[in-house]
């Protein structure tokens, strides 16, 4: 009786890990989630330049759920604009593409946020001198990708603390137009999130310096279609899973994102 006790015991260890996140019905019998994917935002999401294989935090972070879910994770290239639609029509599962949880998209889509955030200024070396700090950014032209929030968040900075003498904002078509205008003159300053900062400045060794601190607080969410409560829930318990066995934490490190981690996954707490 008692051989029959332990084994039944080992057994539901066993078990325990693979049963305790429960997917939806059609996407355990696929055995795979569509995800949504752009991959132009280094070092989340881009393509490596010598394999053209997509790589980044986001890419490793979404195999490493997949596994915890015990399912395989079908990326689905697609561009910025689409990725809401895609979402809320059903051509996707989710979206794990750097997305800020923002209150205006949580009518469409339930966010499962893993990092937080933020705007940060920057500007070319060669001009560090110019810009002490933040306050020298008012009444110059200062860039950052339209399609983001990051044209408001400027907006609200300026209106607090440049009084009379504005930024004059700059709209890009994304973060690498952005600083392409910078090297080129065209702007004074840029601006993109913090997070990313570290591994463009690696890559583009002394050309930029970063001018204060990030001046907002935002996350960066996994999106599900607002309707999918239950794969909303077994993405958290995912995220959870590979926090608590310290997989969440190594991967922030290999992608120097350390200061952006989250202790648990939460629900939309952007704003």
């Amino acid at each position: 009786m008692m051989q029959w006790v332990l084994a039944a015991a080992l057994t539901c260890a066993v078990l325990a890990p693979v049963m305790a996140i429960e997917l939806p019905p059609e996407i355990a019998r696929q055995g795979s989630i569509k995800v949504a994917i752009v991959p132009n935002y280094p070092p989340l999401e881009f393509r490596d330049p010598a394999t053209n294989t997509l790589t980044g935090f986001d890419v490793e972070l979404g195999e490493a759920l997949s596994k915890k879910l015990g399912i395989k994770i079908d990326w689905q290239q697609t561009s910025f604009d689409q990725m809401m639609p895609a979402i809320s029509t059903g051509r996707v599962d989710a979206i794990l593409s750097g997305m800020t949880d923002m209150a205006s998209r949580q009518d469409t889509a339930t966010f499962v946020d893993y990092l937080r955030n933020g705007p940060r200024f920057f500007v070319q070396q060669s001009r560090a001198a110019e810009f002490k700090d933040m306050a020298a950014f008012c009444g110059k032209k200062v860039g950052a990708s339209r399609r983001t929030s990051f044209p408001k968040l400027i907006a609200t900075w300026s209106d607090a603390h440049c009084g009379g003498n504005p930024i004059q904002f700059v709209g890009t078509e994304g973060s690498a137009d952005a600083r392409t205008q910078l090297r080129q003159g065209r702007i004074d300053a840029a601006v993109q999130g913090g997070e990313t900062l570290p591994y463009i400045m690696d890559l583009e060794p002394n050309t930029y310096v970063p001018v204060g601190d990030v001046f907002a607080v935002q996350f960066t969410g996994l999106a599900v279609n607002i309707k999918e409560k239950a794969l909303q829930q077994a993405f958290v318990e995912a995220l959870n899973s590979l926090i608590a066995d310290g997989t969440y934490r190594a991967l922030l490190a290999k992608w120097k994102l350390t200061d952006y981690g989250v202790e648990k996954a939460t629900i939309n707490a952007g704003q």
